[in-house]
């Protein structure tokens, strides 16, 4: 049947008032006829969908996990996550996602959270909220849910995170490289591909990971998954295991591909922030420098949404980093993203190039020209078909190959 406000001949419906507070009814009606379920709920403002995507591949070790690939993190998102499970389902793994005060309240009384993860409070969709005080009250609301029995899993090397200790009534249990972190991450090291190895430390004892998916600020979120893993019985040495084996599972969030040219692409087009596009920089830059003779870097930047009055300075922070990090050609797509160019070519002492193309069909008619063999080339931005210029990129290697 379809839930839905109206009928439609022919078609079986169930009608309500208001669909999406229908839809919100049924899945917490559904988590009540579930007493075995643990929902472990996972926000910040970058990275929720990775670090969802990686608790769930090690809570399946231990039994049948609800964690749907792409993201369904807000108040239709989260219900049909829950509509996955059944009778069968130990863990659900809940992505959750505000645009404003409230939501993460509301989404948790659809699906209350035993345990509550927090990566990390940036300026993503900071024109909704004004501040990003704002934004960390809003993310707080998670651990403000979660009962006295429950864990909430905090990135202490963010501040506006580690803040939220006071707030929960759970135990608290912090991750992080900072010394104060219960479960961390000692001796980090990246091979020439970007992918960290490290030490995990925690009180169950230590042991060695080596990451398959690339960037160093994938270790904060490899972090938080063994938290939530390690708390609900996964030993310590399958951990270190199931974390040296995560690969990746929602799609276009640093997929990593190399052309027959020798070219590295890393497609990480799904969406865009000031903070994940930094992350990302560095990967980028980390990758290029690992390699043999180092390698020349291009960044496609594109439009970050949703920063209101930071907008500008915003982008202008990106193309700043791009420079420090020595990018060797920046392309900012669209003349919204026009501030990184700018950014970047302010910085002193910057040897690379910047251009700033009409739309991705441009980007890509300049990648054709510009790019050479053994260049690393990242692409980023919030949608606006940014994913276009890897898609080239990709139809590009295949057409080499």
């Amino acid at each position: 049947a379809v839930l839905g406000t109206r009928a439609v001949p022919g078609v079986p419906m169930v009608l309500a008032d208001d669909a999406l507070t229908a839809i919100g009814r049924l899945a917490r009606a559904v988590v009540d006829r579930l007493p075995q379920l643990t929902i472990v709920g996972v926000t910040g403002s970058s990275g929720k969908t990775t670090t969802k995507d990686m608790i769930g591949q090690l809570l399946a070790r231990l039994g049948p996990t609800v964690a749907p690939p792409g993201t369904f993190n807000n108040e239709l998102g989260l219900p049909h996550t829950v509509l996955m499970a059944d009778e069968r389902t130990r863990f659900l793994v809940a992505e959750m996602g505000a645009r404003g005060g409230g939501h993460l309240t509301y989404l948790c009384g659809i699906a209350p959270p035993k345990i509550g993860v927090v990566i990390n409070v940036g300026v993503a969709h900071i024109g909704e909220f004004g501040s990003q005080e704002a934004i960390a009250q809003a993310k707080g609301e998670l651990v403000e849910a979660l009962p006295e029995d429950g864990l909430a899993v905090l990135n202490v090397d963010d501040p506006l995170v580690a803040a939220m200790a006071t707030r929960t009534k759970a135990s608290v249990v912090g991750v992080g490289r900072s010394a104060e972190s219960v479960v961390r991450a000692e001796n980090v090291v990246l091979d020439e591909a970007g992918r960290a190895a490290y030490t995990l430390i925690c009180p169950q004892g230590e042991t060695a990971v080596t990451l398959r998916v690339a960037g160093e600020h994938q270790v904060g979120n490899t972090l938080a998954a063994a938290a939530v893993a390690l708390h609900v019985g996964l030993p310590l040495t399958e951990c270190g295991a199931a974390l040296s084996a995560l690969g990746a599972v929602s799609s276009r969030r640093m997929d990593v591909f190399d052309r027959a040219d020798d070219v590295t692409v890393i497609d990480d087009s799904y969406n865009a922030n000031p903070a994940s596009t930094a992350a990302a920089l560095r990967a980028l830059a980390a990758m290029a420098a690992a390699r043999p003779g180092g390698r020349r870097t291009v960044a496609v930047l594109g439009y970050h949404a949703e920063l209101g009055d930071h907008e500008r300075t915003g982008h202008e922070e990106v193309g700043r980093l791009a420079a420090d990090l020595g990018v060797s050609l920046l392309i900012a797509v669209g003349e919204n993203a026009a501030p990184i160019h700018d950014g970047a070519t302010a910085t002193a002492q910057w040897g690379g190039d910047s251009v700033v193309v009409s739309d991705q069909d441009a980007a890509v008619a300049l990648l054709r020209e510009r790019l050479r063999p053994g260049d690393v080339v990242l692409v980023k931005g919030s949608r606006y078909r940014t994913w276009q210029v890897a898609d080239a990129l990709r139809d590009q290697a295949e057409a080499v190959s």
